[in-house]
């Protein structure tokens, strides 16, 4: 409810002046040239899944290398398979050759 009540208030006692040059498109300081939507490379979106999935088993590893002494020998095993199955990932990616970037 808090949400709903702040937005609603910002709405009623915000100024509101709209002006043609208000509602262009700002585009980092230049006027917008084109179409509006612009196809994307695969490999783009196949990189930025690869830095993801990376990103998150860091984000997995750090608490266990911080109570790793507490964990004990079980948790030391866990954590090898979930590396080993990362790994596994990377090679799969690395064999179909998602990781090179040739230009087209």
């Amino acid at each position: 409810m808090l949400p709903i009540v702040a937005l609603s208030l910002g709405r009623l006692l915000r100024p509101n002046k709209p002006t043609e040059q208000k509602m262009t498109t700002y585009e980092s300081g230049n006027e917008p040239v084109g179409e509006s939507h612009v196809r994307f490379n695969i490999r783009y979106y196949l990189f930025a899944l690869m830095f993801v999935i990376f990103d998150v088993e860091t984000v997995f590893m750090y608490p266990w290398a911080v109570a790793y002494d507490k964990l004990g020998l079980f948790a030391l095993v866990e954590m090898l398979i979930f590396v080993l199955l990362l790994v596994v990932g990377l090679l799969y990616a690395w064999k179909k050759k998602v990781l090179q970037w040739n230009s087209i």
